[in-house]
């Protein structure tokens, strides 16, 4: 169905004004994000002019590549990864556009990769007939690191994840930030599930046939919105995880559905590839935390914002009410994934990580 004139407009607000922190944390230029909201008045035109831009850093890539400029090529392709990752997050009004948009983002990413500090390396992990696709990075002179699982929510991706990345290696810490089921380049051969144990389990198990240099004793897990739903379900029955942080996920998703924004709402009927919104709806109640928290034995840091309008902080409340080792934080300023206040929840759950990682198991 098509969009109102009035729809087309106020789409465009709902996604400047709920996300903008977001990706100003996690390295869109905020000029070029005020500029483009700017000049952008119909929703329909928000993944094509967010294709331009990514362009123009794509372009300014190019040119520093031809030059010898190494690290300001790499600089300028995240730029446009990012910014084709924005342009189809939860843009879905041309599906050829949004595919485009999701395929750059990757792509230009993977010339980016092996000129990191530290550098990347794409790993592709066989799963279910398909892989899943994951970017693993290792500190720089250090023996034998932890290892930190990062899990993306229901439109974020494992190139988005760049800045928390550095937060966990700057202490030491390896990371390996994926697109499982349903996330950003998976979401083509898959639909989000709530039974994440079926992916981190194969993900570990395959982990361990590799020379990563890593201590596979040692491994946490790191889950955003949605994956803080995953996060914890695959905690509870894969002990090699030693300790989880949950970031500004539900109990219950089905509980949130009518209080959902329509982006947001449009988003979970894509990526649960439903027909409709009545059946996204019932879905999302399969998203959930029930019978299951009293499992999770591991550390689990819960971190919630006050003013999140996705997901009410009771959600949190009640996860670490019903997981026997649950550290609960709720920031009162803070918004949904504390984005606006990322200098206070980044470090405090990369310490608390590195802390709970710190010893091998006992055997």
């Amino acid at each position: 169905m098509a969009l109102s004139p009035l729809e087309t407009t106020n789409n465009v607000q709902v996604a400047a004004h709920h996300w903008r922190p977001r990706f100003i944390a996690n390295g869109i230029d905020v000029n070029d994000f005020d500029e483009t909201v700017k000049n952008t008045t119909d929703w329909r035109a928000w993944g094509p002019n967010w294709k331009a831009v990514g362009e123009v850093h794509e372009g300014l890539g190019w040119d520093a590549e031809q030059r010898g400029r190494t690290v300001s090529a790499t600089q300028a392709y995240q730029r446009a990864a990012w910014c084709y990752h924005l342009g189809k997050f939860l843009w879905f009004e041309d599906a050829r556009v949004h595919a485009e948009l999701r395929d750059r983002s990757v792509s230009i990413y993977r010339r980016a990769l092996p000129h990191l500090d530290p550098p990347a390396v794409r790993l592709e992990i066989p799963f279910e007939g398909h892989v899943i696709p994951a970017n693993f990075r290792r500190p720089v002179g250090t023996a034998a690191p932890p290892l930190v699982l990062l899990v993306p929510g229901l439109d974020s991706s494992k190139e988005e994840l760049y800045a928390i990345e550095e937060d966990f290696l700057r202490r030491g810490m390896s990371t390996l930030t994926m697109d499982g089921p349903g996330q950003s380049e998976n979401s083509v051969d898959f639909a989000i599930r709530p039974n994440w144990e079926t992916v981190i389990t194969p993900v570990l198990d395959h982990l361990a046939q590799l020379d990563l240099g890593v201590d596979l004793d040692r491994v946490g897990l790191m889950g955003i919105s949605m994956g803080a739903i995953y996060g914890p379900r695959a905690a509870a029955y894969e002990q090699r995880l030693r300790a989880v942080v949950g970031l500004a996920g539900p109990y219950n998703l089905g509980d949130c559905w009518d209080a959902l924004n329509p982006l947001t709402r449009g988003g979970y009927i894509f990526y649960t590839k439903s027909a409709n919104e009545a059946e996204a709806r019932q879905k999302a109640y399969t998203l959930n935390l029930e019978g299951v928290l009293d499992k999770v034995t591991q550390p689990l840091l819960v971190i919630h914002g006050g003013r999140d309008r996705l997901f009410p902080p009771a959600h949190a409340e009640r996860i670490a009410r019903e997981a026997p080792n649950a550290t609960l934080v709720i920031y009162p300023d803070g918004n949904h994934v504390c984005n606006n206040i990322s200098y206070k929840y980044r470090p405090l759950m990369a310490d608390w990580l590195k802390e709970q990682l710190a010893s091998g198991r006992t055997r």
